[in-house]
Formats: structure tokens, C-alpha cells, sequence
């Protein structure tokens, strides 16, 4: 498993998660929209922690920048 997000893509998702929670805690997010951004919250906390996503895999993208050699 190699690491194929870049420090803005799991930027981004940790703070779709937090916005997810935010709203959840305060009341504004309920019900099935509730559920389904939760779990998609998590899904964004636990693949921004481990640097991979496993939707990228099978198209063989990434968000990490590359190091060149002599750059």
C-alpha cells in the first residue's frame, strides 16, 4: 500500500470531516443525511491518516507531488 495523497487532499478531507461533525453536533445535520455524511467522515479521517485512498488505486492516481531527481 503506497501513500497516494498529497498534504492538500488529506487537508481537505480532514476538514470535510470536521465541517461533518460540526454540523451534526450542533444540530443542523439529522436523519439519513446525517448517516451518510458521517460515515463518509470517517471514511475521509481514517484515509487522510493512512495517506491512502483506496479509490484512487485502480485508476492509478495521486495527489502527492513527486520528487524528482536533482530538483
Amino acid at each position: 500500500m503506497n501513500i497516494n495523497m498529497g498534504s492538500i487532499d488529506r487537508t481537505i478531507r480532514l476538514l470535510l470531516a470536521l465541517t461533518v461533525g460540526v454540523l451534526y453536533f450542533t444540530g443542523q445535520l439529522s436523519g439519513l443525511a446525517a448517516i451518510i455524511l458521517g460515515v463518509m467522515a470517517v471514511a475521509f479521517v481514517l484515509t487522510s491518516t493512512i495517506g491512502f485512498c483506496p479509490l484512487y488505486a485502480p485508476f492509478g492516481w495521486s495527489t502527492k507531488r513527486s520528487r524528482t531527481a536533482g530538483a
